[in-house]
């Protein structure tokens, strides 16, 4: 018997933590993306409706989570939207048949009492969000194309995993490096994280300027970043790389990992330094520590930037659902 609830305030969401992080490690598809180090400072820096998080539970335990919130337009969405490139639900891989039956329940329930859609945009071809099928009128369309490269179990050499061109502009790129005063990447943690990231504001600022400033020019952007960088370290999903150039920081890499794949979510290098490929540098560093860390897929996100090619991705589609009321429903 699988007990549904649904957890309509901050206070409530922030206590369910503990129980969040035990459902999110038994889940094998879950990204850093569906964890709370991401979508509780997410919900904090926005909150663009009222939260509607539904519980499932057996016995008492945690074994479905659908973290949603209901917008003005009466449309339940989810935690971390337009900032997250993977979104899904959470479910216990041991109670799947019946958790997405309850949930399935749920969301009908909620079409029918009154809410326009429950949309579930950017799910991965692993998505858990692809079993259900509740009493709804449902479409699914393309969505987001996000470029990956995979990484064969016992690469230990990058030369082997990345195209043989890519692989020499990487050496020339080291080598300038070197010759320009020995550039040096590190991994930042606690302390470090607000310099870093910092730093990545600025660098993303001037590659961006002449377009509005990026992403990162919305301070309510860099409040969610701010506040998630520190839980994202604490949980060991964070790969924030800086690149020195003479002590200088020339380049940082905001990436995420997980227990197989890395994610390279959003970079930043200073323009004057084009000839030395901070980006280029970054990258390859990361990559080299997806290798050593026995990760089997490297994530270059949503977007067709060429960049992402000349490492030897290719292209993986995400897709988009949405339930909207039942003609039964829609009728009434």
């Amino acid at each position: 018997m699988i007990e549904t609830a649904v957890v309509d305030s901050e206070a409530d969401l922030r206590a369910l933590e503990p129980e969040w992080w035990d459902l999110w490690g038994r889940s094998a598809s879950a990204t850093p993306f569906q964890s709370p180090a991401w979508a509780m400072p997410w919900w904090e820096a926005f909150a663009p409706g009222r939260l509607h998080v539904v519980t499932l539970r057996r016995r008492g335990e945690l074994v479905g989570l659908a973290p949603f919130y209901v917008d003005p337009e009466r449309r339940a969405l989810p935690i971390g939207i337009a900032a997250s490139d993977y979104l899904d639900v959470l479910i216990d891989p041991k109670y799947a048949a019946p958790v997405t039956v309850a949930l399935d329940a749920e969301i009908a329930r909620g079409l029918g009492a009154g809410m326009a859609e429950w949309e579930m945009p950017d799910l991965p071809p692993e998505a858990q969000a692809f079993g259900l099928s509740p009493d709804a009128d449902t479409t699914i369309e393309p969505g987001q194309v996000c470029p990956v490269l995979p990484l064969p179990a016992g690469a230990v050499d990058l030369s082997s995993v990345i195209p043989a061109r890519k692989w020499r502009k990487l050496r020339m790129a080291r080598n300038r490096a070197r010759r320009l005063g020995g550039g040096s990447i590190s991994c930042c943690h606690g302390a470090g994280l607000a310099e870093a990231f910092a730093a990545l504001v600025e660098l993303h600022g001037l590659r961006w300027e002449e377009r509005g400033g990026g992403v990162l020019a919305d301070p309510r952007v860099r409040l969610f970043h701010q506040r998630a960088l520190p839980e994202l370290d604490r949980a060991g999903l964070l790969e924030l790389l800086v690149c020195r150039i003479g002590g200088d920081i020339v380049g940082v890499y905001y990436g995420l990992k997980d227990r197989s794949r890395s994610y390279a979510y959003i970079g930043g290098f200073d323009p004057a330094q084009a000839f030395v490929s901070p980006g280029t540098l970054l990258i390859g560093h990361a990559l080299d520590r997806a290798l050593s860390e026995g990760r089997r897929e490297f994530h270059f996100l949503r977007g067709r930037e060429g960049y992402k090619y000349e490492w030897g991705a290719v292209d993986r589609l995400s897709r988009r659902r949405v339930f909207r009321p039942a003609p039964a429903y829609a009728d009434a």
